[in-house]
């Protein structure tokens, strides 16, 4: 009987809460979309149609595509420089690496180059790294967005 007299007094206010506003009323499917200007180009291909032999620019997809876009373009999506091989890094000044992940991985051939051998070794954010051929260091120069990659992005 409580429990009954309880409902009845709960049920005017009930009714009031769950009463829609005429603001939240309109569906989001049905709100218009507003864009300032051109979508990104998107990194799937549309893909070669029936009959025709597949190229690059139909087929290529993800970092692929974004390299050949760029190339289409004129505007390189990687950096294909050498590091300074003119001196050799110390850990007071070391050779710094550009990276937008926390680390990279690194390949040394002495200075000046060629001296030896290619010795590939990860460099990290937070450590100097040195070959163990020559001794040059090699520090990260992170350029990336540390939200982004702690969320596995």
């Amino acid at each position: 009987m409580l429990f009954t007299t309880a409902i009845r007094a709960a049920r005017p206010a009930l009714a009031r809460a769950a009463r829609p506003t005429s603001s939240a009323t309109r569906a989001l499917s049905v709100s218009a979309v507003r864009c300032s200007g051109p979508a990104p180009p998107s990194l799937l291909g549309p893909g070669s149609k029936a009959g025709e032999v597949p190229s690059d620019e139909t087929q290529a997809t993800g970092l692929e595509r974004l390299q050949l876009l760029g190339e289409m373009q004129g505007v390189p999506a990687f950096d294909y420089e050498p590091l300074d091989s003119s001196r050799v890094g110390t850990l007071e000044d070391p050779i710094k690496v550009f990276s937008l992940d926390v680390e990279r991985v690194v390949g040394c051939t002495g200075s000046p180059a060629d001296s030896h051998e290619v010795h590939w070794f990860k460099v990290k954010k937070d450590k100097t790294r040195r070959c163990p051929e020559c001794g040059s260091a090699y520090a990260l120069d992170f350029q990336g967005d540390e939200h982004l990659l702690a969320h596995g992005h």
